[in-house]
């Protein structure tokens, strides 16, 4: 079974993050949980690339990294994510 079947499998929040937990490095959460942070002030669409990587202490490379995935990939894995949470 393929890791996005077995997320989907998990029946709450809280399973998702032990899952995490017991998959991922610390620093492997961190740097997701900090793209999704810059994610989410991205799709706000108020701040520019230099105050959100400020504000969240990490570097304009990931920010830049973000927002090429957010607005300009065909994925649409953020968007669809927005889509679900507003």
């Amino acid at each position: 079974m393929k890791l996005p079947n077995v997320i989907n499998e998990l029946k709450s929040p809280k399973e998702v993050e032990i899952f995490l937990k017991d998959l991922c490095t610390p620093s492997e959460i961190k740097a997701l949980n900090e793209r999704w942070e810059v994610a989410q002030l991205l799709y706000q669409k108020n701040k520019s690339y230099r105050k959100i990587a400020s504000e969240l202490g990490t570097s304009t490379a990931t920010v830049t990294r973000v927002a090429r995935f957010l607005f300009s990939e065909s994925n649409y894995g953020y968007q669809n994510a927005f889509k679900r949470i507003t």
